[in-house]
């Protein structure tokens, strides 16, 4: 008597089917780190060069380095932390107006540096690499995993939320997702 086996076609949900939270806080926490890449498709080049004012030879020459045979954002080693910073990655200076205090507050304003942040020099351009962040499938892969990333990237299991469908969408993604997770400006929602 034979018996036909058939192929179990019921796929194991993954372990964030309902979803996960995530908006983008540009700490740049996910643009340092230990030595790594961020790979670059040709188009991405040429999406740089132009917001850089460059040639895309240029924008190679200046900013990429081969790894072969394909493309990836140069790094640098931040001399203060020891962490390799992305190229692109910048410090901006945080300030704050206060009242000067001759004028006992008023009258005219001092800016005082409060903090620096970091931010990407590229963000409207960044790769798709980065726009799909952190929505990586090795981030994906287990909840230890992707709370273990969350240690370092604070925009994690906060802000906005994602279905199932919208983190395979951008986790898959070939070209730019619409509406990415990293997205600066966000549309508000429209009254009525």
């Amino acid at each position: 008597m034979k018996l036909d086996v058939l192929p179990n076609t019921a796929e194991k949900a993954p372990w964030y089917a309902d979803g996960l939270k995530f908006t983008c806080s540009q700490c740049g926490n996910c643009c340092t780190g230990g030595p790594g890449y961020v790979w670059l498709e040709k188009a991405e080049i040429v999406r740089l060069a132009e917001h850089l004012r460059l040639t895309p030879a240029e924008t190679v020459e200046r900013y990429c380095r081969k790894v072969e045979g394909k493309f990836s954002l140069r790094e640098r080693k931040n001399p203060t932390t020891g962490q390799y910073d992305c190229i692109f990655l910048q410090e901006e200076p945080v300030t704050r107006r206060a009242g000067r205090a001759q004028d006992g507050g008023v009258g005219g304003a001092d800016e005082a540096v409060i903090h620096t942040r970091r931010t990407c020099a590229v963000y409207p351009v960044r790769p798709l690499q980065c726009r799909t962040w952190p929505f990586w499938p090795e981030n994906l892969s287990s909840p230890k995993v992707w709370q273990m990333a969350a240690k370092r990237c604070h925009g994690m299991n906060g802000g906005r939320s994602f279905t199932l469908e919208q983190i395979h969408a951008i986790r898959d993604a070939a070209d730019w997702p619409a509406d990415p997770p990293t997205s600066a400006q966000r549309k508000a929602p429209t009254r009525t």
